[in-house]
This record gives C-alpha cells, structure tokens and sequence, in this order.
C-alpha cells in the first residue's frame, strides 16, 4: 500500500510539471506570435510586449527547473523517469532560448523601425519562415505531452524546409545590398531576425529528440536521418 501511494505521488509531481512546461511552451508560441505581427506591422509597441514576457519566460524556467531538481533528490527516480525528468529539464531550457529568439526579434524590429529603413525590403518573406518555425515548435510540444515517436521524426524532417527558407532568404538580401547599399543596416537586422527564426526550428528539433530519447532510450542527436527513421520501425 506505502508504495503505491508513493507510486501515485510521483505521478502527480510529473503530471504537475509536465503541466508547467506546456504552459512555458504556450507562453513561448504567444511571444513568437507577436514577434512575427511586430515584424509584419513594424509595430514598436507589440515589439516591447515580447520583451515584457521575456521575464516571465525566464522565471518560469527557473521554477520548473527547481520543481524538477527537488523531485530528483526526494524521489531518486531511475530508468525512464529519470530520462523523463531530464527531458522536461532539457525541454525548459529550449523553450526559453527561443523566447529569446523571439526577443531578438522584438529588438531587431525595433532597431529597424529606429533607423526609418526602407519599407521596401523583403520582410514579409521572413513570415512563411516564421509559420514554418512557430508550427514546428507547436508540433513538438504536441509529440512532448503525447510521447508521440513517429509525430517527433517527422519533426526531424521539416527542420530541413526551415533551413531551406533561410538559405534563399540570405541570398535575396545579398542582393537588395549589392543593388543599394542603403540597406545593408536593416538588410543585417533582418538577416539576424531570419537566423533567429532558423534557431527556433532548431529548439523545436532538440525537443523532438527528447521524445524519442525519453521513449527510445536513444540519443540520436548524431544519427543520420534515415537511420533514425528505420531504427524507429523496428
């Protein structure tokens, strides 16, 4: 009985925590949503609203975290719940660095609006981007809360369109500085707000793999693709 009971408690420590990351998860995609309308209105005021919720980013990674270390010491979890304990940890750690993704976007909107750049310039292109990155983020956090293996390779595989966008968005802006110099400013906030996109697709990567680390016990952080997708059918 004693150990069922402290079965059933464990349980309730990971389902709470497992909570609190989802929750950092939809404060993250909330910032990411107003980055990218920050960018698409050059609105300064939408801009300092994702900074505002960078603090609140911030302490709720240092509140899982803590949540997650007092678990560890009094439970001493082993197997799979340690491998889950440490995802979650891992996971916290991700969603926050792309809140501050999303912050250096909210600045370089801010530092382009400040120099009075012209409008010309390809910003809009950066919104598929953005889509492409916020879906795939959105889609992590879905395989995260499901354990879903097959939902998290498929995740592995769509990063690569993420980095695709970047390289011929790069590209583009090569061009709009060669052909007016006038530009080359903004052209680099813009090209920091593209990689800063590109990052977010690659935290939504990492959280993917945490999934199938949690479920595999693999780390296929180095595997090559296909070699994950056949190891996953067996």
């Amino acid at each position: 009985m004693p150990d069922k009971h402290l079965s059933s408690q464990f349980d309730a420590d990971l389902n709470n925590i497992s909570s609190h990351v989802m929750a950092l998860g939809g404060l993250v995609e909330s910032q990411i949503r107003q980055a990218v309308y920050a960018l698409s209105q050059f609105s300064t005021e939408v801009a300092d609203d994702v900074l505002v919720a960078e603090v609140k980013v911030n302490s709720a990674e240092v509140e899982i975290d803590r949540e997650i270390a007092s678990i560890i010491g009094r439970r001493q979890p082993t197997a799979r719940d340690l491998r889950l304990l440490m995802a979650m940890s891992k996971t916290t750690a991700n969603l926050e660095r792309v809140g501050d993704e999303a912050a250096k976007i909210a600045r370089m909107v801010k530092s382009i609006v400040g120099s009075s750049a012209p409008r010309s310039l390809p910003s809009g292109d950066l919104r598929l981007s953005a889509e492409l990155a916020s879906g795939l983020l959105r889609k992590a956090l879905d395989s995260f809360a499901r354990l879903d293996v097959p939902m998290a390779v498929s995740i592995l595989r769509e990063d690569n369109d993420i980095d695709q966008e970047f390289d011929g968005f790069v590209r583009k802006l090569i061009t709009y500085m060669m052909e007016d110099p006038r530009t080359i400013s903004a052209s680099l906030d813009l090209l920091f707000i593209a990689k800063a996109i590109e990052r977010i697709g690659d935290h939504a990567k990492n959280i993917a793999e945490f999934v199938i680390y949690i479920v595999k016990g693999e780390d296929v952080r180095h595997t090559p693709l296909a070699d994950v997708e056949s190891s996953m059918g067996q």
